[in-house]
């Protein structure tokens, strides 16, 4: 996809702080992002990997934190 692809999913989807995110990213505004790998940052999984893709592309560093629920599910 396309950047301007993602946007206009994004915002068909009225997804408009994602779209910040990436506005963000852009003005050099965002260095980090953290997020919890299971839970992403979209419901839609391919969207999910195309926008993190962009991120990154961006300059963005995703950092992938532990649940604390996952965490403890583990320990069971």
């Amino acid at each position: 996809m396309t950047k301007q692809e993602i946007l206009a999913a994004l915002e068909q989807k009225g997804l408009d702080d994602i779209i910040e995110l990436i506005e963000d990213a852009e003005n050099g505004d965002l260095e980090e992002l953290e997020l919890v790998e299971s839970l992403g940052l979209i419901y839609e999984e391919d969207l999910n990997r195309e926008v993190l893709a962009l991120l990154q592309s961006l300059g963005v560093t995703i950092i992938y934190v532990v649940d604390d629920e996952e965490d403890s599910e583990d320990d069971e």
